[in-house]
């Protein structure tokens, strides 16, 4: 007697074609950078473990004369420990950050599965050899910072690739609440490998690495036999990128009602009353493959330059507390590397819920700039209340670092998703969508320039007291916020207009 088919084989049979696809193509490019991140929060967790307290640990069963630091691993054994940590830092962040602006161009001409899955195969192997180091007892700082170098460069592959797959399959419809959740990959990352490098941290730091870069290289190649690129490929109906809207000088529309449901199967043509001629009802045409968008055509897309130095300082301030948070908890409250690793996934578990929140805010309004200037203006005392009262207690520590992740992640998360594919698919560009990978780079890559600038300037100004790096981080929350303003206004001057036709 054959047994019923699976429920859950039911259930896929029951979804819509459409849905299907885009199911697995959250999926994916959800595991992918998922593992990216994974693969990026080791350092942060194994520098304590690299310079530790010996005089906690007993007494020198070496007998050497430099008795103070014979537990720590050379060359980060010296005075200087935190500035060799912030050379590691800005090794990657910057090669990452000039890797980006180039990167996004390339994914616009080379078929992205492969080149999101080259990458994360590579970056495994980098990952992996910061971590052999231990093994292969290596104590030249060259060798560190070489890997740092290599390995930045390699994943500037992962965040144009991923997002230009998901605008590819995703309308403007609720871009961004799906957005929001789906960036929470980069929350899941940074807590899974905390919690990953902290199962090793203490006895053997190389795992801490090894197992993160087999993890990415997996999902790499998983990514190379399952993900699909663009909807066409697969015979589905392509998203509904535009539609009756009033535009905002910034490049993000204010719809009045937006007809798209982002889960149909049916296309264009069954959820808006226009005809979607212009939105490829067809396969992508052979004759667009070369019309990759230029750097100054991206930007020269309204909206661009604002939002990419804005998020060049929150991500200035989000990367300082992803590399220095476990360490700053270990030396103001005095937790042990473990427990600071562990403390510091709340930051990330407040990132998830930020970024959902603001994607759903920002639906909901229309106004995504100015999302993101009222959570950066809110972020600021909290950060201020996060150094001063945030290690009085276990409570109080988890319910700031909850919400200052908030805060801090949430423009962070919006701008580097539902912005990049909104200006990505500017009706500027007339349904060009060569223009995704291109765009999300400038804005994450300007945003790179913050994320290497913050950790070094942390290493700088720590040494002069913890007062001093917070102080740096609320005045770059202020300016991000202040880089938005011209583009809040005119969302406010787009909502009156609409409200006066209403009333009219």
């Amino acid at each position: 007697m054959r047994a019923a088919l699976a429920p859950g084989v039911r259930l896929l049979r029951a979804l819509p074609r459409d849905s299907r696809y885009r199911g697995l193509t959250l999926v994916l490019t959800f595991l992918s950078y998922t593992s990216y991140h994974l693969s990026r929060k080791p350092i942060s967790i194994v520098k304590s473990q690299l310079h530790p307290n010996c005089s906690a640990l007993g007494l020198n069963p070496h007998n050497d004369s430099n008795s103070s630091t014979w537990c720590c691993w050379a060359p980060f054994d010296g005075d200087n420990y935190k500035e060799l940590f912030g050379a590691l830092d800005n090794a990657f962040l910057v090669a990452y950050a000039i890797g980006m602006f180039i990167s996004g161009i390339f994914g616009e001409r080379l078929p992205l599965r492969y080149y999101l899955s080259g990458g994360m195969v590579l970056s495994g192997l980098f990952t992996a050899l910061f971590g052999l180091g231990y093994f292969w007892d290596i104590h030249v700082l060259w060798y560190f910072i070489v890997v740092q170098v290599c390995n930045g460069l390699v994943q500037t592959t992962g965040w144009p690739a991923v997002v230009a797959c998901v605008g590819n399959w995703f309308g403007k419809g609720k871009r961004g609440l799906i957005m929001g959740i789906w960036n929470s990959h980069t929350s899941v990352g940074n807590i899974l490998g905390s919690l990953i490098a902290g199962a090793w941290v203490s006895s053997a730091w190389g795992l801490s690495f090894v197992v993160p870069g087999i993890i990415i290289t997996t999902v790499g190649i998983i990514c190379f036999f399952f993900l699909v690129e663009y909807p066409e490929d697969v015979d589905c109906s392509p998203p509904l990128h535009h539609m009756a809207h009033d535009e905002d000088p910034g490049g993000v529309t204010i719809s009045e009602k937006d007809p798209e449901a982002v889960t149909s199967n049916e296309g264009p043509l069954s959820l808006s009353g226009q005809s979607s001629a212009d939105h490829s009802h067809s396969p992508k045409e052979p004759a667009e493959e070369p019309e990759a968008i230029s750097f100054l055509g991206a930007l020269r897309i309204p909206g661009v330059v604002e939002f990419s130095l804005c998020l060049l300082f929150a991500k200035l301030v989000s990367y300082t507390f992803l590399y220095w948070l476990p360490l700053y908890i270990v030396n103001v409250a005095h937790f042990g590397a473990k427990e600071a690793g562990d403390l510091s996934t709340l930051f990330d578990v407040g990132g998830i819920l930020g970024g959902i929140f603001a994607g759903l805010i920002s639906d909901y309004t229309g106004g995504r700039a100015t999302t993101c200037c009222v959570m950066l203006v809110v972020a600021a005392p909290m950060l201020f209340l996060y150094n001063h009262i945030g290690q009085n207690g276990i409570g109080t520590s988890i319910a700031m670092l909850i919400i200052c992740g908030a805060l801090v992640n949430g423009p962070y998360a919006l701008i580097t998703t539902a912005v990049s594919a909104d200006l990505g698919t500017h009706e500027s560009l007339k349904g060009n969508a060569k223009a995704l990978s291109t765009v999300t780079a400038i804005i994450d890559g300007t945003g790179s320039v913050g994320a290497a600038l913050g950790p070094l300037l942390a290493g700088l100004i720590s040494p002069t007291g913890w007062n001093n790096v917070f102080y740096m981080l609320i005045a770059a929350d202020v300016l991000a916020c202040l880089l938005l303003a011209r583009v809040v206004v005119k969302e406010a001057r787009g909502w009156c207009g609409y409200m006066a036709r209403k009333r009219g």
